[in-house]
């Protein structure tokens, strides 16, 4: 009677597990559904008034006026994230082949926490490095250097400042990525005569290429939606950036700044949240890209 009775009770926990699983799994898919239409509700009064195309693409942004044109925060975002990305990448890369094929053991069981602590460190933290020690930098070496007089607070300093935050976050995927790259594969690819370096460069790194692409992706991700690091270094200066020492205003920075004061002017209001919009579907695009890039090279490998 006993094993009958346990018997009986299998089968409902089993469905009670799957059911609560269930249900877990629709929130998340629900989550950035709802996102989504919220967003758009709130910037439906803006969409009423103007067209996608002339918001996205316009220059003017004049909002007592009635102006809106998100053109300049939208490159700056973009310029920002991208030299970030450009900056942070080689050094994750290698940093990460290091520590997982060259180093010893202790010296990867010491980086485990450097990186965490790393990671942790609040991006105020990051932002006032970047004004004391990033922005002088600029002004006073890097500008003179090309001959411009610059104030520093430039795209290249947001640059520097956000790839400094996400090297950690990358770098955390990469190492447990080359981590997972079976022995066997290394050990086969030395026996046939190979070298330790081209191994690395032809055997493992191709192996590990999903991945890579993967953490860089979700870095990219991570990037553009920083806000207070960037907002603190970049300059926010609405106009288009034709350079690097040049200012921007990434859309992150004009949410920060304008949300608490310009929440009683209705249309002021509906434009920030296009601009959050307009920030989450660049997210879904750069997910989805690298989303489709990663099965175009596991098909390849």
């Amino acid at each position: 009677m006993r094993i009958r009775r346990l018997d009986i009770s299998r089968p409902l926990r089993d469905k009670l597990h799957s059911g609560w699983m269930l249900v877990t799994l629709v929130i998340v898919l629900i989550l950035p559904v709802i996102l989504i239409t919220g967003l758009l509700v709130k910037s439906s009064l803006l969409l009423q008034d103007h067209s996608i195309l002339s918001l996205l693409f316009s220059k003017e942004w004049k909002p007592l006026a009635g102006k809106f044109g998100f053109y300049p925060f939208i490159i700056s975002s973009v310029w920002v994230t991208v030299v970030a990305l450009l900056i942070a990448a080689p050094i994750c890369l290698l940093t990460a082949i290091h520590l997982t094929q060259y180093a010893n053991k202790w010296v990867l069981n010491i980086m485990h926490p450097v990186i965490d602590i790393l990671a942790g460190i609040p991006s105020v933290i990051y932002g006032v490095w970047g004004v004391l020690v990033v922005v002088p930098a600029i002004s006073g070496y890097v500008g003179p250097f090309f001959g411009k007089m610059v104030s520093g607070y430039s795209i290249l300093a947001g640059a520097v400042v956000l790839a400094i935050m996400i090297i950690p976050f990358i770098l955390n995927i990469l190492i447990e990525i080359f981590k997972t790259i079976p022995s066997e594969l290394t050990e086969a690819s030395l026996s046939l005569g190979a070298s330790k370096w081209q191994t690395i460069k032809y055997i493992l790194v191709k192996k590990a290429l999903p991945g890579i692409i993967s953490a860089f992706g979700l870095g990219m991700s991570r990037a553009f939606g920083e806000t207070i690091a960037v907002l603190m270094v970049v300059g926010n200066v609405t106009k288009i950036p034709k350079g690097l020492l040049q200012p921007g205003y990434p859309l992150p920075a004009l949410i920060a700044n304008n949300y608490g004061e310009m929440l009683s002017i209705p249309m002021y209001d509906s434009a920030l949240m296009l601009a959050a919009l307009i920030l989450f579907v660049v997210v879904l695009i750069f997910n989805f890209a690298s989303r489709l890039v990663i099965i175009k090279s596991e098909i390849h490998c």
